[in-house]
């Protein structure tokens, strides 16, 4: 079969507009082709084709006319076995790990938001080139012949992540395997000179939890953009690509959310980009894709990610207690785990997580929070039961993942259930009920506790934001305070007890005091004022803790669970 030849020019990065062509032989007369409307691992519809023009059409020396026939579908008649030439650009101005972008420094691309599928030629080799900036290098996980890179098919041209421009790479040794640490951007008092030993580590450590060698090819690629702000990661086959905030470096815990982040995105080589959801074996990339495994996909990583840095021999037992804590008081504290089941936040992911507004952020719950708080308990009982979370794992990839094949519900509780058949009977429960999961009991079992911290302000029953030099209500609790004196999302605070709210720090400070306050604010550019009852302060977290009176039991099945593996 015909190579599809595919070619992306950079050359003029402060236009911030990429240049593409696609060259292929079509093999019948009717030819339709399309960009994706998503990217595997970002469950939502983000529509690059907003940012495409110029889009026209060749075979022959002649021009083509091309019919639009939905947002991102193109087609046209034309002579079987004679090359046709699609050319287009692209406005890349967004840097995210699933977007693209372009400046004079750097560029940063997703090519699933780039490269059109051409009907028909999925399965076609496709072949790579780049033309960059002179001064600029090259970072791309696909292997390289003379100036071409070469990919298998489709699937794997748009897996591979490309950057460009000022990149300085480190060579990695995980297990007897090369990685590349590709470095963008720089802390301000420059990286730690330990931090590639670290990420050798965490990833070494993936490779113990799994019992394995990474199932990547040479080199895998872990692309770090350093950033002012900004915050996630994307798995491929053959790499991933992070984002990270310079400032949290400088925090507590910082360092330690770092590699939680690459551990996560590691961990993804085997759970999620080989061992997925039988609805993305394989991938559509022409429409939204519905599944209830998200929550194995990214709850398992998710709690696994908590405990690698432990694994690694860089933190603590109390760090790992610190993470966990915070991750079930959410889920505790949540209105969302009240209203929307596990199985629901997965399915639901398309509309609701990845669109998170003020409007619907209390009437759901994040799958990879509620999924970490069911790993938790799943693990406890299975090691209860002679097992372990990590076991199931590693037995789901022997028998699925390393063939690449999907699972579902029934395939989960199968494996679960040659532990325990018992709990594998439990799962639907866990996944269809809000507010099923044991998780005081599993902590119990564990010899640990929640202890509630409580607020030091009273409850006005809010989440504020400030912006532009106003205060906003961006969230209200279910019949809180400021639910209950008729105060909604989209309020602006005024005035509390007649004094003005200039920020988030005095309108706090304003709270104190009688439990009676007088409010005045703006909806719609109307100014307005009502009477706020204060509630007294509640629990603003939990902390995760020994339990004092533990059972000699539980000391042991907690020294076990420390164990990870």
């Amino acid at each position: 079969m015909a190579d599809v030849q595919v070619s992306l020019d950079l050359c003029s990065p402060a236009s911030q507009i990429l240049r593409v062509e696609i060259r292929w032989c079509p093999i019948h007369s009717h030819q339709t082709w399309s960009l994706p409307v998503w990217t595997p691992g970002s469950y939502t519809v983000r529509d690059p084709s907003q940012h495409l023009h110029s889009l026209s059409v060749e075979q022959g020396g002649r021009v083509l006319t091309p019919r639009r026939r939905s947002p991102e579908t193109w087609e046209l008649d034309c002579r079987v076995s004679e090359q046709v030439t699609l050319r287009y650009s692209l406005e890349a101005r967004q840097l995210t790990v699933r977007t693209n972008h372009i400046d004079p420094v750097f560029a940063s691309l997703c090519l699933s938001a780039v490269v059109m599928l051409v009907e028909g030629q999925r399965w076609n080799r496709h072949l790579l080139q780049l033309s960059i900036p002179d001064s600029w290098t090259v970072a791309c996980p696909l292997q390289r012949h003379n100036d071409l890179f070469v990919a298998e098919d489709f699937d794997h041209l748009v897996d591979a992540p490309i950057h460009a421009g000022e990149l300085h790479v480190e060579t990695l040794k995980v297990r007897t395997l090369t990685h590349e640490l590709v470095l963008i951007g720089a802390p301000p008092s420059g990286w730690s000179t330990t931090l590639p030993a670290e990420i050798e580590s965490i990833c070494s450590a993936v490779c113990d939890l799994m019992d394995s060698d990474p199932p990547s090819r040479e080199p895998y690629q872990l692309v770090l953009q350093l950033l002012d702000q900004g915050y996630g990661g994307l798995e491929h086959d053959n790499s991933s690509v992070m984002q990270f905030p310079w400032s949290r470096l400088l925090e507590e815990g910082g360092t330690r959310s770092l590699l939680q982040l690459i551990g996560h995105e590691y961990l993804h080589q085997w759970n999620v980009r080989r061992l997925r959801p039988s609805e993305y074996v394989p991938y559509r990339y022409d429409r939204p894709v519905i599944s209830e495994g998200l929550w194995f996909a990214e709850g398992i990583t998710s709690y696994f990610d908590l405990a690698l840095p432990l694994l690694s021999g860089f933190s603590s037992r109390l760090h790992l207690l610190e993470d966990l804590g915070a991750d079930l008081s959410h889920v505790l504290l949540n209105p969302g785990t009240g209203i929307q089941s596990l199985a629901d936040s997965s399915r639901e992911a398309w509309v609701r997580l990845y669109k998170q507004s003020p409007a619907n952020a209390r009437s759901q719950i994040s799958y990879y929070r509620l999924g970490t708080a069911l790993a938790f308990c799943l693990d406890v009982r299975l090691r209860q039961h002679g097992g372990s979370l990590a076991a199931t794992l590693r037995q789901l990839w022997s028998w699925l993942g390393i063939h690449k094949r999907g699972y579902t519900r029934r395939d989960l509780m199968k494996v679960i259930g040659s532990t325990s058949v018992d709990l594998a009977d439990q799962l639907p429960c866990w996944l269809d009920d809000c507010g099923s999961l044991p998780i005081e009991s599993c902590l119990k079992a564990l010899g640990l506790v929640l202890e509630p911290v409580m607020a030091n302000h009273p409850d006005a029953g809010w989440t504020l934001r400030d912006a532009d030099g106003s205060v906003w209500i961006d969230r209200t609790v279910p019949e809180g305070a400021a639910e209950s004196a008729g105060l909604v999302v989209g309020d602006e605070l005024l005035a509390l007890r007649d004094w003005r709210c200039r920020n988030l720090q005095r309108t706090q400070q304003l709270l104190q005091g009688p439990e009676h306050c007088q409010v005045a604010y703006s909806r719609r550019g109307r100014i307005a004022s009502t009477e706020l009852f204060l509630k007294k302060a509640g629990v603003e977290r939990h902390r995760l803790a020994w339990d004092p009176g533990a059972t000699r039991e539980a000391r042991l099945l907690r020294d076990q669970w420390f164990q990870i593996i």
